[in-house]
């Protein structure tokens, strides 16, 4: 709900401008002068701020000049008396972004408030782009060419349309976030703010008041009154990554809120209306968990209306050259940077544990080796090899005292190899650390 701060010292001019904009709807806290209103800043988040520029103890110029060093910082109206073209200059000029004089009409007060509004959604938008390109890199374009993950682009495409919960499963680095925003931003949400939350990121304890938000006093540190993420989100969407690590108490309350579109914060009492889409993601079996009482079934029925699935890099392996000269160009800054044949195919021989993540970070080690302008070939990626499928802890392996049977072993293996690399040869010989024609050597003895 939109809140807007009313400073005046005349109660009755704060009584009218609140009735004039709860009318509309508008949730409006009041102050009677700078300090106060500062003190109310404080403790809660407002969206817009009207206020008298005559004031006792702190006048309206230099509670603007407060609000602007804050760190998020709203857009300020001032109320005058002074129609005069000097006394307007000199409020814009301070940082206003309007003002209106007395006496007002509502209407032209609620045009006010609506243009302002609309400012402090592109301030809050634009705080919300810094932070994200502070936090990551590169293009959030989804790159593909494979039928598998054309599959899964046209069912995401589809359910963008409405407001249909969405549950995205898959490993680690195959781009479940990036699939949540492409739904997003094809659907009418799109205009309204896109929030993930790394549920797994959360200290337990904390997960309540990172979701629903808190008042002021709700536990030690809350200074203030907090808005949750779904407060944050509403209107928008809600990204809840890793949705298989909240813990029990946080499931039943996540669940509440899904079912009945309101939140209570930590602390408080007010049941607050919320209109959000809520997208999930997890790299767990939640069905499996499910089963086992491991995670509310009632919670995964709720969320896994619309399950998607984006397949592991290597089983779209035909989109590795199209991600390859895609994060090239990302990274060539200007300058192209080239891979060769054998580049090419040490990159679609490899198994890619790490999905589309560690294709990129490959791509960055390999500019790097190879210098700028440089051409990145077979040599500068000899350090790509495909993790052993023994582990660490094999390194010291014994054999036990009755001994093993090598070529059921072997042929185990052989077998298990193809199986995962989609019965490619020459990437299950590398799987295994084997030239192709020794591998081909095994095959012949299943």
């Amino acid at each position: 709900m939109v809140r807007i701060l009313v400073v005046d010292d005349e109660e009755k001019m704060r009584h009218l401008l609140s009735i004039m904009l709860e009318r509309r709807g508008y949730h409006v806290d009041q102050a009677g002068d700078g300090v106060d209103a500062l003190k109310t800043l404080e403790t809660v988040h407002c969206d817009m701020v009207i206020t008298d520029v005559k004031m006792p103890r702190m006048d309206g110029e230099t509670l603007l000049k407060r609000i602007i060093k804050m760190d998020e910082p709203c857009p300020v109206v001032f109320i005058t008396a002074f129609a005069t073209v000097e006394s307007a200059v000199d409020i814009m000029r301070a940082g206003a972004v309007d003002y209106i004089t007395k006496p007002f009409e509502e209407e032209r007060i609620l045009l006010t408030v609506e243009r302002t509004l609309n400012l402090s959604r592109i301030m809050a938008e634009n705080r919300d782009l810094k932070k994200e390109l502070q936090q990551t890199a590169g293009s959030e374009e989804i790159v593909y060419d494979s039928v598998k993950m054309s599959g899964v682009m046209d069912l995401s495409a589809r359910v963008a349309e409405g407001d249909t919960a969405v549950l995205i499963t898959g490993e680690s680095g195959t781009g479940k976030e990036l699939l949540a925003k492409y739904i997003h931003n094809a659907s009418p949400r799109r205009d309204k703010r896109f929030v993930p939350v790394n549920c797994a990121a959360i200290s337990p304890n904390l997960v309540e008041a990172e979701l629903f938000g808190h008042e002021k006093g709700a536990f030690t540190g809350a200074i203030r009154r907090n808005q949750g993420r779904f407060e944050y989100a509403d209107g928008g969407t809600l990204f809840l990554d890793e949705i298989g690590d909240l813990s029990p108490e946080a499931q039943a309350k996540l669940l509440r809120v899904l079912q009945e579109k309101k939140i209570q914060r930590v602390g408080g009492n007010e049941e607050i209306p919320v209109d959000v889409r809520v997208i999930c993601a997890t790299n767990q079996n939640l069905g499996e968990l499910a089963n086992r009482g491991d995670f509310r079934q009632d919670l995964y029925f709720r969320i896994n209306v619309f399950p998607i699935e984006p397949p592991p890099l290597r089983d779209r392996m035909d989109d590795v050259d199209l991600l390859a000269r895609h994060f090239l160009h990302l990274m060539g800054d200007g300058s192209e940077i080239k891979l060769t044949d054998g580049a090419k195919r040490v990159l679609k021989e490899y198994t890619w544990p790490g999905n589309v993540r560690e294709l990129a970070n490959v791509m960055e080690r390999a500019v790097i080796l190879a210098g700028r302008g440089g051409c990145i070939t077979a040599d500068t990626l000899s350090f790509l090899r495909s993790p052993s499928p023994f582990g660490a802890e094999y390194s010291d392996f014994q054999l036990p005292p009755q001994g093993i049977m090598l070529e059921e072993i072997e042929r185990d293996f052989v077998k298990q190899s193809l199986a995962m690399t989609n019965n490619n040869q020459t990437a299950a010989a590398r799987m295994l650390g084997l030239t192709r024609a020794k591998f081909r050597v095994l095959m012949k003895q299943i």
